[in-house]
């Protein structure tokens, strides 16, 4: 007897098959708003191929999230109000979390899903998903710059695993120094602020007393009698007499005696210029004498006036 000849099997191109199935899903959705029975009935059709993905490896998951999102971005799973529940018979109200129910995900997973393909796009999701990159990669890749995220992207689309696994530590390991050193820079920005704040607390608190100070002062005057006033503006100005002689006597007169050692060593004459600066104190001393119309000679005793017993 003589054996039948086995018939080849017929092999199904996926990616043509899933072409197809995208063309003939956007037609349809074209004409959805045509009637809310309509809609409903997309939402329908649409709800049975993403649930037939949870169980055909064939239907790419990168193909079922876009579905998703076009769902959840024109809002049509609201086409599901009135349906009851798998589980019971009270009766859905048309929300996105209902929706995600029937399809056995939780909304984070979905809205997850659908983070990733907006960040990366079709292909360079499609590409990271049979690399085996996780969730938890993903959402890692998604917080970098733009342009870090975008050179990613491009490795992505090559397939090649190793490039990608390679360039994403690079920019992993980059972006956290990056991180660091802008925490760091932040850390001794806030230490500046600190520092200056500190300084302001104690500037504001000597100011505070400064002010009390002259507040004591100014009612201390206005309940003095005139003879007290004129001896506290004496004590002053005799404080302040005592403080200028000192610089001329002390400072000055140093200052003076190095420049005449300076003249002995180097053979140097300063008098002329040492001269011009008493000249210059004369001067202003005696403006202040015209100014307040005060006599040559205040006594022939020579004795400084804070000398004086009655000013003692």
């Amino acid at each position: 007897m003589a054996r039948t000849k086995t018939q080849p099997a017929e092999t199904v191109d996926l990616p043509a098959l899933n072409g197809e199935m995208l063309t003939a899903n956007q037609n349809a959705m074209a004409t959805m708003q045509a009637s809310h029975s309509e809609e409903r009935d997309m939402v329908n059709q649409l709800l049975g191929q993403a649930q037939m993905a949870g169980a055909f490896e064939e239907f790419s998951r990168t193909v079922r999230t876009s579905k998703l999102a076009f769902v959840k971005e024109n809002k049509l799973y609201r086409a599901i109000a009135g349906r009851k529940s798998p589980h019971g018979a009270e009766m859905m109200t048309g929300s996105w979390e209902e929706f995600c129910a029937l399809l056995g995900r939780s909304v984070d997973q979905v809205d997850r899903d659908i983070a990733n393909l907006r960040a990366f796009g079709e292909e360079a999701l499609d590409s990271m998903s049979r690399m085996g990159i996780g969730y938890r990669e993903m959402r890692q890749y998604r917080r970098l710059p733009d342009d870090q995220k975008t050179a990613l992207i491009e490795v992505a689309k090559t397939g090649d695993k190793d490039a990608f696994v390679d360039l994403a530590e690079e920019i992993i390991a980059k972006h956290a120094k990056e991180k660091e050193e802008l925490s760091q820079r932040l850390d001794e920005v806030n230490a500046d602020y600190e520092a200056q704040g500190e300084v302001m607390a104690k500037k504001t608190k000597e100011l505070d007393s400064t002010k009390q100070e002259l507040e004591k002062h100014r009612k201390r005057i206005q309940s003095a009698t005139p003879d007290e006033v004129i001896k506290e503006l004496r004590t002053e100005v005799v404080a302040l007499q005592f403080e200028v002689e000192a610089k001329i006597l002390g400072e000055l007169r140093e200052g003076f005696s190095r420049m005449a050692e300076h003249s002995a060593e180097h053979g140097e004459d300063h008098r002329t210029f040492k001269a011009g600066l008493i000249r210059q104190l004369e001067i202003t001393l005696a403006t202040i004498r015209s100014e307040f119309h005060l006599p040559e000679h205040a006594d022939d005793t020579g004795a400084p006036v804070w000398l004086n017993a009655a000013e003692a």
